[in-house]
């Protein structure tokens, strides 16, 4: 492993309908917990993108970043991930360039296609047109953050001698990452030199994202790779977990219902076809350190965030686990992983 481990936490920033947490009252809370992440050393702050539910799931990520940015220091912004076919690419460039000089540099972006068709339906846009508008929205990122006048044409947008204002901070703008749930995707990532975001099983998501870096002279280990992958620290294993648990079914079930609407064959999530797991990691200190260090060292990820909220729960019911994670594991698997890697 090349590149150093970085961990974070996500949010999605939703009050299911029932819950005695407001919409108003998650984001507060969350942005409270993400200043605390930020002065505990957390890398990253990641947030997810659904539309059209009733539980409020976020559909925009610009303006929260834009209030992280204004709070914190030193963590990093990004999604896992932007629905691409959704937004309009220089809208997104001029947005995203803003936030890098608010926040100092600190702007990265994930990006996917979708998946749902109610969404599609929703934006009123042909769910056949998915791979286009994702694949125009990377290339069109890349030239408008170069800093000099640009065209494109392409299937779906057409830009001439275009300049997009101001800069980004950072040379070439804000690092890009593309979510992989199928060979195809995994493939898009490397030719398109992001970074990846992969859910399946590696031998779809990780191994063909590889391949095609090396057939191409470009090393792996150049790249980052990163997943959702959260950790409960807690003495009180069954007591404590089990309303998180209650939550997180919640939050399974508005995923089967998205993954039963759209024609998409799905085993991202399913450890049974050998998914990379993303379930809970519960447990004390030492039960933590461990899981985390072996999955870490089985799928060579670099980046790992852990929810900060579940599903209508006060986001602040994690705030001592997050504290002990950074205080007394994040550390010991650095040690051992990193230590390990350049040894």
């Amino acid at each position: 492993m090349a590149q150093p481990l970085r961990f974070g936490v996500v949010h999605d920033l939703r009050s299911p309908p029932g819950s005695e947490v407001s919409l108003p009252e998650m984001y507060a809370q969350a942005l409270d917990q993400l200043e605390m992440a930020d002065e505990l050393g957390f890398e990253l702050a990641w947030f997810t993108e659904h539309h059209f539910l009733d539980d409020g799931h976020l559909p925009n990520f610009v303006p929260v970043a834009g209030a992280v940015a204004a709070r914190t220091s030193r963590i990093r912004i990004s999604t896992d991930i932007l629905l691409a076919p959704f937004v309009h690419p220089i809208r997104l460039a001029e947005d995203l360039a803003v936030l890098d000089n608010i926040s100092g540099g600190r702007i990265e972006l994930g990006i996917g296609m979708g998946y749902a068709a109610h969404e599609f339906r929703g934006f009123g846009i042909p769910q056949s047109r998915r791979v286009s508008l994702t694949e125009e929205l990377v290339q069109i990122l890349q030239l408008a953050w170069q800093g000099e006048p640009f065209s494109f044409e392409g299937k779906r947008w057409r830009f001439d001698d275009l300049l997009v204002t101001p800069a980004p901070v950072q040379p070439g703008g804000p690092p890009l990452w593309i979510a992989g749930m199928s060979r195809n995707a995994a493939v898009r990532a490397a030719r398109f030199d992001t970074h990846l975001l992969p859910q399946g099983a590696p031998d779809i998501v990780l191994e063909p994202w590889r391949d095609e870096l090396r057939a191409t002279g470009r090393d792996p280990d150049d790249y980052r790779v990163g997943i959702i992958r959260s950790v409960f620290v807690t003495d009180d294993r069954e007591g404590a977990w089990q309303q998180i648990r209650a939550a997180e079914r919640y939050r399974a079930g508005v995923y089967a219902r998205l993954f039963d609407e759209t024609p998409d064959e799905f085993t991202a999530f399913d450890p049974s076809k050998g998914a990379i797991p993303q379930g809970w990691i519960v447990g004390d200190e030492d039960h933590c350190t461990a899981e985390l260090i072996a999955f870490i060292n089985q799928y060579g990820v670099t980046d790992v965030c852990t929810w900060g909220g579940p599903p209508g729960l006060a986001p602040s019911i994690m705030n001592d686990s997050l504290e002990r994670l950074a205080r007394n594991v994040i550390p010991r698997v650095r040690e051992i992983v990193e230590g390990a890697a350049s040894g």
